[in-house]
């Protein structure tokens, strides 16, 4: 296994389609990160999921941990009624359970190096990383190992920025890990 790089962030997004946390570390499950999208915003009305790209600006939320507070939050911010449900199966992650972005791509983004058709709007992604001499891109197929978990890269998700992963071997990730291929 080669070092490709390490650890810069890790987000948890505990209320699928508001804001993050911050984490220092976090338990990677088969279903993703400890805690990662285990909530849905659902519309009281017709019992539809409330998704972010239906509703933008529920990603400036920081969800509370409460979900009474965070659905007058929600509510509040919609102007409609809404709850926050426990997500099917314990995890409302869309394509694969790890979404993880370099800096790297971020930079490559910001500067219009943006494949057609995709979006440089912010990845949502759980762990950042730091790959001064490598490309996430090139990853699909592999496995890869932070922590005591191991990884197998899936494939690039649809706004083309990072990788999608699966959680082949549970374990614990935290800042500053390396990143071995």
């Amino acid at each position: 296994m080669t070092t490709s790089g390490r650890v810069a962030r890790i987000w948890v997004y505990p209320v699928k389609s508001l804001g993050g946390t911050a984490r220092e570390r976090v338990h990677l499950h088969p279903a993703g990160p400890e805690g990662d999208r285990a909530w849905t915003v659902v519309d009281a009305a017709s019992g539809e999921v409330v998704r972010g790209k239906h509703a933008p600006g529920l990603a400036a939320l920081t969800p509370t941990g409460d979900p009474g507070a965070d659905a007058g939050a929600v509510a509040g911010a919609l102007g409609r009624p809404v709850r926050i449900e426990p997500a099917p199966g314990g995890s409302a992650a869309d394509a694969a359970p790890v979404h993880l972005v370099s800096r790297q791509a971020i930079d490559r983004a910001a500067a219009g190096d943006v494949p057609e058709g995709c979006s440089a709007e912010d990845p949502r992604a759980n762990v950042l990383l730091d790959l001064p001499d490598d490309d996430e891109r090139t990853w699909v197929g592999r496995e890869l190992r932070i922590g005591t978990a191991r990884l197998a890269v899936v494939r690039t998700p649809k706004h083309c920025l990072g990788v999608y992963a699966e959680v082949r071997q549970p374990g614990e990730i935290a800042v500053g890990d390396p990143v071995l291929l």
